[in-house]
């Protein structure tokens, strides 16, 4: 039987309100069993970037990355962000590790290949290290990954922080048991984006097509639903999207992605 793996993607309005984030941590610390955490923080990107006077482009929900948005990026996520976030949970008694997909060969992408759009310093996943993750795991670390990858040739890459997360079950699931939760502000994906309530509670392939043609399911959340369906199909057990109060089953209302 393999040991559980808990992976949850941290993003969305949660990152940027302070409140919202050491609420989310202190649950995150208290989740027991073997865990990692993949957070986004696009927003605070964003606005640092126009505080510098960079202009910001998304195309299909992923962010185009020149030079300067790229340092911007890796300041925000590999610096501010990331420490943040391991400095609340060191204060919760979770023993994290910022790290980014550098750190350690943790994770290797290339930069995407240009086809009809070039997104720049963009990272497409290409392997997990799985052998060094397993240390920070076995020695009661918890890793704590920005949304940033390298080339094995000097390069940062900004990388999709739900691609990230899922790249990281899929390569863990032949030794762990893994759990995949995507979390936001929201309780799940929503039938109507003006009624937080209206969760669809159960998606699969077939529905998901239908709801995408039907435009319920637009924009960022696509790229977040291909990355489910791709760890689903790559040996992931469990994955669910919901607001970050279903880590500790205290919404009852979430999102589950099957087959």
């Amino acid at each position: 039987m393999k040991t559980p793996l808990t992976i949850v993607k941290v993003g969305g309005n949660v990152i940027d309100d302070p409140v919202a984030l050491d609420a989310f941590l202190q649950d995150f610390a208290t989740l027991q069993g073997f865990k990692i955490l993949v957070h986004g923080g696009g927003k605070r990107a964003t606005k640092l970037a126009a505080d510098l006077g960079f202009e910001s482009k998304m195309i299909q929900g992923r962010r185009v990355t020149d030079g300067a948005i790229l340092e911007v990026s890796t300041m925000v996520y590999g610096g501010l962000l990331s420490k943040n976030i391991v400095a609340l949970l060191q204060k919760n008694n979770c023993n994290a590790i910022g790290i980014s997909g550098a750190d350690a060969n943790c994770i290797v992408a290339h930069k995407r290949i240009v086809k009809d759009i070039d997104y720049g310093f963009v990272g497409d996943i290409d392997a997990v290290n799985t052998k060094s993750i397993k240390v920070f795991l076995s020695n009661g670390m918890v890793p704590v990954f920005c949304a940033l990858t390298h080339d094995e040739k000097g390069q940062l890459l900004n990388t999709n922080a739900d691609s990230i997360a899922s790249n990281l079950a899929i390569g863990l699931a032949s030794e762990y048991e893994v759990s995949l939760i995507y979390t936001f502000e929201k309780k799940g994906v929503l039938r109507s984006i003006s009624d937080e309530n209206s969760v669809i509670e159960s998606i699969d392939s077939l529905s998901y097509t239908t709801l995408k043609e039907a435009q319920v399911i637009t924009e960022g959340m696509l790229p977040k639903m291909e990355n489910c369906f791709h760890a689903l199909n790559q040996g992931v057990a469990k994955v669910i999207i919901g607001n970050t109060k279903v880590l500790l089953g205290k919404e009852p209302l979430f999102t589950t992605l099957t087959l």
